[in-house]
């Protein structure tokens, strides 16, 4: 075993499953092991390093600020946070926004303001109000969280749980409109379920689904820290269908693939139920991550980024339809978020990516039977190429070996 695995898994708690590489530098689509091989990363961090990795406009932005002002905390104004709200805001139409760091905390944001908004403007009789969510979702790994999820692992060993949470089918806008009552505060969304296998709801879904919660006085929340800032070929996933929400969670590739940055945004009516010591955090809104969110924005316009993940999403899936494979049962995605399911009949996804690992790919597989892949944004039609051939001769070899 190589000594810096054996060094982590000895002093680390065995929370992941990492595949057996070390990773030691990274640049653009790219990144290094220990033994100077090289891998096309088609993870990118779960979309946290969607401008690709080390990115010089963002590295520039890092470190002009940090020899600068990194953190005083919220305890004063700085000249960085409100240049970062303003174009946050403008970006996804919303009024007002409110900076953590990660993408769970920007989530507990969202829960919190939607309890306080039903109890202040609704007027839901206190400690009653609901928030439903779908089965399959993945908003993160805090108590609360975990408590609306349907996995079991995720709960396994970590109650009691919070009340307040309902869960429904997702892609059902029928079984939404069913579960509300006048209890009912906000419905929280992924537009595409990521961890959940890169589900993707039948057309119209999302657009039916705001005109329920409008016609009930539901606050309707989509959750786009994987599908936001360009991933699927638009700015925010849920543009596809043409959908203002009530209210946006961002994060991962917020933080240009440096810093951990989130946000929640959503209308005045909303934000405005928080007053001082309501809600916070040290780090959340610091200059240096704001310098950080103002560069990531910028590049990805500037750049034009988020017309190049729905170009090199449809190439991606162009091309993996061409592999004929009994071990591929399906192809499902949008722009540059793809899962390409794996027969379990056959093999594990987890086999798979491991020899994909050997051919210079690296990948992530999820629930046993959906490889991911999500590269940087930059991605080439040639580097897209290089990864194809090696899904295909990964899934040849792995034929070779099934017995007839």
């Amino acid at each position: 075993m190589d000594p810096l695995i054996e060094q982590e898994r000895l002093y680390g708690a065995h929370n992941y499953e990492p595949l057996p590489v070390v990773l030691t530098r990274g640049e653009g689509v790219y990144v290094w092991d220990d033994k100077g091989n090289r891998y096309i990363d088609m993870m990118s961090a779960y979309s946290a390093v969607s401008h690709g990795h080390c990115h010089p406009k963002l590295v520039k932005a890092l470190s002009e600020q940090a020899n600068k002002l990194a953190i005083v905390s919220r305890a004063f104004y700085t000249d960085m946070l409100g240049k970062f709200l303003q174009k946050a805001c403008e970006a996804t139409g919303q009024e007002k926004a409110l900076p953590m760091n990660t993408g769970a905390e920007a989530v507990e944001t969202a829960l919190k303001a939607s309890r306080k908004w039903a109890y202040t403007v609704k007027k839901i009789p206190q400690d009653k109000a609901e928030i439903i969510a779908c089965e399959g979702n993945f908003h993160g790994r805090t108590i609360a969280i975990v408590g609306m999820s349907s996995e079991p692992q995720y709960k396994n060993g970590f109650g009691p749980f919070p009340p307040g949470f309902k869960l429904i089918p997702f892609g059902d806008a029928n079984a939404l409109q069913k579960a509300i009552t006048p209890n009912t505060a906000a419905f929280l969304v992924e537009p595409i379920q990521g961890e959940g296998g890169i589900n993707v709801p039948s057309p119209g879904y999302l657009k039916k689904c705001a005109e329920i919660c409008k016609e009930n006085n539901v606050l309707f929340i989509c959750d786009e820290i994987q599908t936001g800032m360009g991933r699927t070929g638009k700015f925010l996933a849920c543009e596809h269908e043409g959908v203002q929400p009530d209210a946006v969670v961002l994060g991962k590739a917020l933080g240009g693939g440096l810093l951990p940055v989130s946000l929640f945004l959503s209308r005045r009516e909303v934000m405005d139920v928080f007053t001082p010591g309501d809600h916070g955090s040290t780090f959340g809104g610091n200059p240096l991550a704001a310098a950080v969110g103002i560069a990531a924005l910028d590049t990805l316009a500037d750049e034009n980024l988020v017309a190049r993940a729905e170009e090199m999403g449809a190439y991606l899936r162009k091309s993996l339809e061409k592999i004929k494979s009994p071990l591929i049962s399906g192809i499902r995605g949008k722009g540059l978020l793809v899962g390409l399911m794996i027969n379990p009949r056959y093999y594990s996804a987890r086999e798979i990516c491991l020899r994909l690992l050997k051919l210079g790919v690296l990948s992530k597989e999820t629930h046993g039977t959906v490889i991911r892949l999500a590269p940087p944004l930059i991605i080439t039609k040639e580097q897209i190429d290089t990864v194809v051939t090696a899904i295909s001769h990964a899934l040849t070899e792995a034929e070779a070996t099934l017995s007839v």
